[in-house]
C-alpha cells in the first residue's frame, strides 16, 4: 500500500483521481499541531502536557502539583512545546494506522515554508522523521504529480526552521507586548510583530489627513474653436487646460480677461509613438490588489477562492512572489495565442522577479492549462480564474502601440500662459486585445496645423482646494507593505484580517480607517517600542527569516539576537504611565465643570471626552457631547448580595449601550438590570402574541441586537429584528423589519413570507 498525505480533502480527491487506485491519498486538514494559545503549558509527573478541557476541569489543588513552563522554553534554546489540536486526534489516528500498513508514505503538503513545517509535524507525529519522503509540485496536474512522485526528496529543515522561527517570534512579541498593553492601555488588547507596523502605517496616514491644511487654487479651462478647415473638413470646439494654476482670484480673473481678448495660434503639436507593455503574471500581492480593485474581493476572500482553484487543479500554487513562468506553459500559451489571435499578437516573454528574496523555482499564479479559458464551480471562482487566465495569457502578447498627441496654444499677449490639450489613441491593441479592462479611455484629436489660428470662445475657472492623501484601501496597504518589505506573500491577507478582527481598523467600502483603539495602541507602541514596529526593523527581520530558509543563518542565532534586547526593553517599560489618549477634542467641546479643553480617551466601552486637567478635574462628556455623569448611588439594595447576607446598594452607571443599574461592588458582583430610562427606550410597545401579557423589547446577545418578550424566561418568544406591529397573513406570526429591498418579512423562518423575494 502507498500513502500520500496532503493538507486539504479537496486536494486529496483531485490527486487520487489522477493516480487511480495505486495510491491512497488522505488529508491532514491543515495543521495537526501548533503552539498553545496561552503563554504557559502544564506538565504532569510523567512529563505529559495537560491541556484543554482536562486542565479546565482540574481542581486548584491538583493544578498546583503540575509543572508550569513557558510554551516557548527560552532557556532551552527557544524550544517550542507543540500541542496536538483536539479536533485532529481522529485524523492523526487514521493517518498513523494507514502509515503502518503502507510500504511508502509521501508527504505532499504545500510547496512553501508553512507546508514544509506541516510535513515535519506530520512526520514527527507519525514516527517517520528518520526516513521521511517529501514531494513538491507547483500545480495539481497528472504530469506534475507523477513527476513529483518519481523524484521524492527529504524535508527541507531550513524551510521548516524559518517557519518555526516566524511562529516563535510572533508569539514572543505577542506575549510580551500584549502583556504590557493590557496593563498600560486596556485589558484584552494585543500587539503583533507584523500587524503592528501595518497598523502604524494606517495611523500615520490618518494623522496626515487630520493635520492636512487645504490650499485654495483655481483650475482654468478654455473652449477654443478651429477657424480653418481640417483634413476631415470639419470645425471642432475643443477644451484646453491652462498650464498655470493660480492660487489667487486676482491672477485668475486677469488670465480670463486677457485670454478672452487675445488672439490665439497653435504654438506646437507633438506626436509621439509609445509602447505600453503587458503586466507581469500575478504574484500573491498583485493578485490580491487586482482582485480588490476589479472584483471587490477582500484579500482573505481572494486567497480562499484561489486555494479552492489550486486544490481543484485549475491554477498553480497561489502563495508566491515570483513572476516566473515554466517553459511548458510559455509554449502552450504562445501556441494558443498564435491560433486564436494571430502571430502578430503573440510574444514569448520570460519575466524575472525584482524581489531578491523571491523563490524563482516557484512560478507565478497561472492557469494549469493555457487553453482553458473558463473554469470554476461558482461565480466567484469563475471570476477569479478569468482574472488569472487573462493576466497570464496577456503577459505573452505584444505591447500595445499608442500615439500620444499634445497640442499647445499661445496668445499674442505674453502675460497669458499657454493652454494645452492631450490626446491618445491605440494604433495596435496588442495585449489590450485580451485584457480590455486595462485599456482606459481614448481621446482622439483632430489633425491641426502648427501656426494656424484658433478662436477662443470662453475661458472658465473653478475654485478648488488641495486634497489630503487618500486613506489606504486593502489593495493599497498590501502594495505599501510589499514596497516596504513588511510581511511575505502568505501573510498579507492575514495582516489585514487581523487588524479588522481586533477592531484596530474598520473597513468601509474597501477603505481602511484606524479605529480609536487602533490609534491608542499604535501611539503607545510608537512612543515606547518604535524600534520594533519600524519599517527597517521589520524588513530586516523578514530578511533574517529568509536567511534561515536559505541556510545562511540559524534558528537559535536569529532568536537570541532578537529576544535578548527586546525582553530587556519591555522590562524597562513596566513603570511607565498608562496611555489612553486618542485625539484632542474639537474646540467647541469644553469641560462641563471647569470649561477647560478636553481630550478623547479610550475606555472599556469605547471612547469619551475627559478634561485635560484630570485627575484634578473629573469632568467628562460622551462622544455626542452630552455630559457624562458619574455612578449614581440608589436607595435600593442589591438583590443578589442581600441573598448572601451582604449589604450593598445598587448604582446607576453609564455603559456602552446606555444607562444600566448594577451592584456597587460591580464587577465582583455581576447583578445587572436595566434603568427605567433604558427600559422605556428598549420597549417597542408591541404586545407579545405568544403569552399575550408581556411586550417585545430590545435586547443584546452575543450575536447583536434581537427582540424578545419582557416576560422572559417565562415566555421565550424572540425574533431577530424589530417588530413592525403587523402580523403575517399566512401564518399569523409577527412581521419584522427587513432590508432596503425587502422592507418587511415574517419572523417565522418556516413561513414563505420569511423570504418573500423567493415566492
Amino acid at each position: 500500500m502507498k500513502l500520500i498525505i496532503v493538507e486539504s480533502p479537496s486536494k486529496a480527491k483531485t490527486i487520487e483521481k489522477y493516480l487511480g487506485g495505486e495510491y491512497t491519498v488522505r488529508a491532514s486538514v491543515g495543521h495537526v499541531r501548533d503552539l498553545p494559545v496561552s503563554e504557559y503549558v502544564y506538565f504532569d509527573e510523567k512529563n505529559n502536557i495537560i491541556k484543554g478541557d482536562s486542565l479546565k476541569r482540574m481542581k486548584k489543588a491538583d493544578k498546583q502539583k503540575l509543572t508550569k513552563k513557558l510554551s516557548i522554553d527560552i532557556e532551552n534554546d527557544f524550544k517550542p512545546f507543540y500541542i496536538v489540536d483536539e479536533k485532529k486526534k481522529n485524523v492523526i489516528k487514521e493517518l498513523k494506522d494507514l502509515a503502518k500498513k503502507s510500504n511508502t508514505v509521501l508527504l505532499a503538503t504545500d510547496p512553501d515554508r508553512e507546508g514544509e513545517a506541516i510535513a515535519w509535524h506530520l512526520a514527527d507525529e507519525l514516527g517517520l522523521l528518520d526516513n521521511a519522503k517529501r514531494i513538491r509540485y507547483q500545480e495539481i496536474t497528472k504530469n506534475a504529480i507523477e513527476e513529483a512522485i518519481a523524484n521524492p526528496t527529504s524535508i527541507d529543515m531550513n524551510l521548516k526552521e524559518a517557519q518555526e522561527a516566524r511562529r516563535v517570534l510572533d508569539r514572543l512579541v505577542g506575549y510580551e507586548l500584549s502583556d504590557i498593553i493590557w496593563k498600560k492601555v486596556r485589558y484584552g488588547l494585543s500587539a503583533g510583530r507584523v500587524q503592528s507596523p501595518a497598523l502604524r502605517i494606517l495611523v500615520e496616514r490618518e494623522k496626515e489627513i487630520m493635520e492636512f491644511v487645504p490650499e485654495k487654487y483655481f483650475e482654468l479651462t478654455g473652449e477654443f474653436k478651429t477657424t480653418g478647415k481640417t483634413e476631415e473638413s470639419k470645425t471642432y470646439t475643443l477644451t484646453f487646460d491652462c498650464e498655470e494654476i493660480p492660487k489667487d482670484i486676482v491672477r485668475t480673473k486677469e488670465i480670463v480677461s486677457l485670454g478672452e481678448n487675445s488672439n490665439w495660434t497653435i504654438k506646437d503639436i507633438k506626436e509621439t509613438d509609445t509602447n505600453r507593455n503587458p503586466n507581469a503574471p500575478f504574484t500573491t500581492s498583485s493578485l490580491q490588489q487586482t482582485a480588490s480593485t476589479r472584483l471587490g474581493f477582500s484579500p482573505k476572500r481572494t486567497m480562499q477562492i484561489a486555494q479552492k482553484l489550486y486544490e481543484k487543479g485549475l491554477i498553480t500554487y497561489m502563495r508566491t512572489d515570483s513572476t516566473n513562468l515554466s517553459k511548458s506553459f510559455l509554449t502552450e500559451a504562445n501556441t494558443y495565442l498564435n491560433k486564436n489571435y494571430g502571430k502578430e499578437y503573440a510574444k514569448w516573454t520570460e519575466y524575472k522577479t525584482k524581489n531578491k528574496n523571491a523563490q524563482e523555482a516557484h512560478e507565478a499564479i497561472r492557469p494549469t492549462h493555457a487553453g482553458t479559458k473558463s473554469a470554476g464551480t461558482n461565480e466567484d471562482e469563475k471570476k477569479l480564474y478569468n482574472l488569472i487566465w487573462v493576466r497570464s495569457l496577456s503577459s505573452q502578447m505584444q505591447p500595445a502601440k499608442i500615439k500620444r498627441t499634445k497640442i499647445t496654444l499661445n496668445s499674442d499677449n505674453n502675460k497669458v500662459p499657454d493652454f494645452h490639450i492631450n490626446g491618445s489613441i491605440i494604433t495596435f491593441y496588442g495585449w489590450l486585445q485580451l485584457d480590455i479592462l486595462s485599456k482606459g479611455e481614448e481621446v482622439e484629436l483632430p489633425k491641426l496645423q502648427a501656426g494656424s489660428d484658433i478662436k477662443n470662445e470662453k475661458i472658465n475657472y473653478i475654485e478648488k482646494e488641495t486634497l489630503p492623501p487618500n486613506r489606504y484601501t486593502e489593495a493599497g496597504l498590501i502594495k505599501e507593505l510589499e514596497k516596504r518589505g513588511i510581511g511575505r506573500p502568505s501573510t498579507y491577507a492575514s495582516i489585514i484580517s487581523t487588524l479588522e478582527e481586533r477592531k484596530y481598523a474598520d473597513k468601509q467600502q474597501r477603505t481602511l480607517f484606524p479605529t480609536s483603539t487602533g490609534i491608542v495602541v499604535s501611539d503607545f507602541l510608537s512612543q515606547h517600542f518604535a524600534k520594533y514596529i519600524s519599517d527597517d526593523f521589520t524588513k530586516n527581520m523578514e530578511d533574517e527569516l529568509d536567511e534561515i530558509a536559505n541556510g545562511t543563518d540559524t534558528y537559535l542565532n536569529t532568536l537570541t539576537q532578537f529576544y535578548t534586547p527586546f525582553h530587556s526593553d519591555v522590562e524597562s517599560k513596566k513603570d511607565i504611565d498608562k496611555a489612553t489618549n486618542v485625539n484632542p477634542a474639537p474646540e467647541n467641546i469644553r469641560c462641563p465643570k471647569c470649561a477647560s479643553a478636553m481630550v478623547e480617551k479610550l475606555s472599556r466601552n469605547g471612547t469619551f471626552y475627559s478634561c485635560v486637567n484630570f485627575p484634578e478635574c473629573d469632568g467628562a462628556r460622551k462622544i455626542d457631547g452630552s455630559i457624562m455623569e458619574g455612578p449614581k448611588l440608589l436607595d435600593k439594595k442589591c438583590p443578589s448580595c442581600s441573598e448572601k447576607g451582604k449589604d450593598n446598594n445598587l448604582v446607576e452607571r453609564d455603559g456602552k449601550y446606555g444607562k444600566f443599574i448594577a451592584c456597587s461592588s460591580y464587577p465582583k458582583c455581576k447583578y445587572i438590570e436595566k434603568s427605567e430610562e433604558e427600559k422605556q427606550r428598549a420597549n417597542t410597545g408591541i404586545k407579545c402574541n405568544h403569552c399575550n401579557d408581556g411586550y417585545m423589547e430590545e435586547r443584546r446577545g452575543r450575536f447583536g441586537v434581537f427582540y424578545s418578550c419582557s416576560n422572559y424566561p417565562d415566555c421565550k418568544h424572540a425574533i431577530k429584528a424589530k417588530p413592525t406591529g403587523e402580523f403575517c397573513k399566512l401564518c399569523g406570526e409577527m412581521m419584522m423589519e427587513g432590508t432596503k429591498t425587502i422592507p418587511t418579512r415574517c419572523s417565522n423562518k418556516n413561513c414563505k413570507m420569511h423570504n418573500p423575494h423567493k415566492i
